[in-house]
């Protein structure tokens, strides 16, 4: 990581037993503000999961405070850092799944093998792993390992069903899975050997962690890997990468989509251009003028913490 760089960004999840997970909301909120820490985390009763970014000092007050809960003691995270806010506001939500994959009974302590970032060469460019990437196909689209299946999943909800349809082609094969940061995979990957499939295994830490400890001239990495706070995308080492965000449909735009006439700052991009109706545009676009005139002034237009 670059220390010069002012934001501390961190990464994490935990598979645990909260049995109350609302009842840790606002203490979880309370500590994130007198931090000045922003982000989002999930929780469930299985867990939490999500991103924060602040100062040094206060992401390591919100990790201490995160290590107090059930089954937390050791909690870590991915680390990386960041020019400017990542996020503009501190959300905590109850979710039912902290990663959803809408599948019952399936336990993510009984996932697949993993492997660390300098053992995942030798395994996935072996003829006999199937390769899988267990993200959606918006964020395969820029950036993947080379030989990877790409599932087409438009939610992680999909992915039940494309392992069943495709049953046969992984049976009796050495499984390879990957994803963003690990907690995919997590589940993932309990699925597939919940389904009768063995011979499992899944990166540990996920992309990002590849990223930061693989170097260029070594990786089997093509592209770049979607985030989901206001970097958009990482490359080797976790530089900032060159995608920007569509603010109307929230896909990732290239360089090349933003040279495209149906790109539209704030307004539309190739991917939604057809799908928005005048009204939406024009909501967009007065959006995009705002937040235009607010940077002029040195302001944030959205995230502003509110009184009190």
């Amino acid at each position: 990581m670059t220390a010069a760089l002012p934001y501390h960004v961190l990464a994490l999840y935990r598979f645990a037993p909260f049995a109350d997970p609302a009842a840790l909301k606002p203490p979880l909120l309370a500590v994130c503000a007198a931090n000045d820490v922003f982000g989002t985390l999930l929780l469930a009763t299985e867990g939490l999961n999500g991103t924060i970014a602040g100062s040094d000092k206060g992401i390591a007050a919100v990790l201490a405070y995160l290590r107090t809960l059930p089954g937390c003691a050791d909690l870590t995270g991915r680390e990386s850092r960041a020019a400017t806010a990542p996020f503009h506001r501190m959300k905590v939500r109850i979710k039912r799944e902290i990663v959803t994959m809408g599948v019952a009974g399936v336990d993510a302590s009984d996932a697949g093998t993993y492997v660390a970032p300098e053992d995942w060469n030798a395994l996935i460019a072996d003829p006999d792993t199937v390769v899988v990437d267990t993200r959606n196909a918006y964020e395969v689209r820029i950036g993947t390992f080379a030989r990877a299946v790409d599932p087409a999943t438009d939610s992680f909800r999909d992915f039940p069903a494309w392992v069943r349809e495709n049953r046969a082609a992984l049976e009796g094969k050495r499984i390879a899975m990957f994803c963003t940061g690990g907690i995919r995979c997590e589940k993932a990957t309990a699925l597939v050997k919940a389904e009768g499939l063995d011979d499992v295994y899944h990166l540990r830490g996920g992309i990002l962690n590849y990223l930061e400890h693989v170097p260029p001239a070594e990786s089997l990495w093509r592209g770049e890997c979607f985030v989901f706070d206001e970097r958009v995308a990482v490359g080797h080492g976790l530089a900032l990468g060159t995608h920007g965000l569509c603010r109307a449909c929230r896909m990732p735009v290239s360089a090349q989509d933003r040279a495209s006439p149906l790109y539209e700052e704030g307004v539309a991009c190739p991917a939604c251009h057809d799908q928005r109706d005048e009204t939406q545009r024009a909501g967009y676009a007065e959006r995009a003028k705002q937040a235009a005139l607010a940077e002029a002034r040195g302001e944030r237009h959205v995230g502003q913490r509110a009184k009190g």
